[in-house]
C-alpha cells in the first residue's frame, strides 16, 4: 500500500487482509461461510439488518407505516453484525444471496416472501400497504426515478468517497478528489431539485425521501464520514432544509435507533420487537 503507482498483473490474485477496515469480511466469492439459522419473532415481517444508511431506510419505512396507523406493518428487527460476518451465515444467505443488509422476510404470504436490496424492500412495502408511493402516474414515476437515482448514486458516496476519505488504510489524493467531485455534483443535483420541491417527488413525502435521506441527509448534517466541512455542506441550503425537516419526523427518529450499534446508548435499540422497546430496551437501559 506504500507504492504511489500500481501496475495490475495479468491475472488478479486475492490477498486476504488487504482492504483496510473491512478487510476481514471482504472476499471475492459469494455463499455462506458457516451454518447459522436466523431467529424468527412474533410478527409476519422479519427484518435482519444493521443501522447503516441502507438499514435505516427500511426501519424508517416500517416506523412510518406504524405511525400512519397500519398495524399490519408491525415487525421484528434482528441485528446483523456485518463486522463479525453474520451476513455470511447460511440463514441470512438464504434470504439475501448477495450477503448485504437489509434483508426482509414476509411471513404473511404463503410461501413466505424474501425481499433483499433496500430499494426493493421500500417498493415492496409501499405497494403492499399502499403508502408513501404516489398514486398519480406522473408523480409515481418521479418518485421511482429518484428512488433508483439513489440506488445508483449512493455506491459512489459510500463505496467511493466514504471508503477513500474515511476508511482506507492510506489516503491518496486521486481517488479522494475523484469521488469528492462526484459527490459534490450529486449534492448539487439534489440542491437544484429541492429548490423547487419540498420533497423528492414534490409535496408528498415518499419512499424516495426515505431512500435518499439516510445517506445524503446524514452527509450534510455531518452524521456520516465527518465530512460536512470538507464538502462545504453548508452551501447546499436546500438539501439542508429538506434534511432538517425530515429529521423532525417521529418515525425517522425511531427508525434511526433500530439495529444501531454506535453513538449514545440511549439512541441504540439493537433489536426491536415491540413499540415499547424504544422506551425500555435501549442500550442505556440494559
Amino acid at each position: 500500500m506504500s507504492d504511489t503507482s500500481y501496475t495490475p498483473p495479468h491475472v488478479w490474485k486475492w490477498e486476504p487482509g488487504n482492504g483496510g477496515k473491512f478487510a476481514n469480511i471482504n472476499r471475492p466469492v459469494a455463499g455462506p461461510t458457516h451454518d447459522k439459522a436466523l431467529p424468527v419473532g412474533k410478527h409476519p415481517l422479519q427484518l435482519y439488518s444493521l443501522g447503516t444508511p441502507n438499514g435505516v431506510k427500511v426501519t424508517v419505512m416500517l416506523e412510518e407505516l406504524l405511525e400512519k396507523g397500519i398495524k399490519e406493518a408491525e415487525y421484528d428487527a434482528y441485528l446483523i453484525q456485518i463486522g463479525e460476518g453474520d451476513q455470511f451465515g447460511s440463514g441470512f444467505v438464504d434470504v439475501n444471496p448477495n450477503s448485504k443488509i437489509p434483508a426482509l422476510m414476509d411471513h404473511s404470504t404463503n410461501p413466505p416472501q424474501r425481499v433483499f436490496e433496500s430499494g426493493a424492500i421500500l417498493l415492496y412495502l409501499a405497494e403492499k400497504f399502499s403508502a408513501f408511493l404516489p398514486s398519480d402516474p406522473a408523480k409515481r414515476t418521479e418518485c421511482l426515478s429518484w428512488l433508483f437515482w439513489q440506488m445508483g448514486s449512493a455506491p459512489i458516496l459510500g463505496g467511493g468517497f466514504g471508503h477513500f476519505y474515511a476508511y482506507a488504510p492510506e489516503k491518496y489524493q486521486y481517488p479522494i478528489d475523484r469521488y469528492t467531485m462526484e459527490v459534490k455534483r450529486q449534492l448539487d443535483v439534489l440542491d437544484r431539485h429541492l429548490a423547487n420541491n419540498r420533497y423528492m417527488a414534490g409535496d408528498e413525502y415518499s419512499i424516495a425521501d426515505m431512500a435518499i435521506h439516510p445517506w445524503y441527509g446524514a452527509l450534510v448534517t455531518n452524521r456520516i464520514y465527518e465530512a460536512a466541512e470538507f464538502l462545504e455542506a453548508h452551501t447546499y441550503k436546500n438539501v439542508l432544509r429538506w434534511a432538517e425537516e425530515i429529521d423532525t419526523r417521529p418515525a425517522v427518529k425511531r427508525g434511526r435507533m433500530v439495529n444501531r450499534t454506535f453513538g449514545e446508548p440511549s439512541e441504540q435499540l439493537h433489536e426491536r420487537h415491540d413499540a415499547s422497546d424504544f422506551e425500555h430496551k435501549t442500550q442505556d437501559k440494559i
